[in-house]
């Protein structure tokens, strides 16, 4: 059973940093395309970050020079340091997963929510000003 886990969540002040964990479990995949979301009430979810098992990363402009995304795909952790902070950044964070054949096959920030196969539950951040 494919699970993902998200950890790092928490309060902070605008300005500072944050890094969030995100653990896979369950499945070995060929090539992988993993992301980093996030979601405000109300609102849709939203691609922010990709990375593939290709080396491919790639951001949402909102985060982009903010954030950095990285995947160690041997050991199917995905993390997402983000830096400089903004009240704006307030939302829960989730993983996600998508099997590919190979990680040249991941479409980046392009790819829809819906593109991805598996989500953990969320890590909550919350950026106070």
């Amino acid at each position: 059973q494919v699970r993902l886990e998200e950890s790092g969540g928490g309060s902070v002040k605008a300005g500072g940093s944050l890094r969030l964990s995100c653990e896979g479990s369950g499945y070995t995949y060929i090539g992988s395309c993993m992301a980093w979301l996030r979601q405000t009430p109300g609102k849709k979810r939203v691609v922010i970050a990709t990375a593939s098992s290709d080396g491919r990363t790639s951001y949402a402009d909102s985060v982009k020079d903010r954030f950095i995304i990285s995947l160690d795909d041997a050991k199917n952790t995905l993390a997402l340091q983000m830096n400089s902070l903004k009240p704006e950044d307030t939302a829960m964070y989730y993983c996600a997963v998508k099997a590919v054949p190979d990680g040249k096959y991941c479409r980046g920030i392009n790819a829809p929510p819906e593109e991805y196969d598996h989500w953990g539950q969320g890590t909550q951040v919350t950026v106070s000003s």
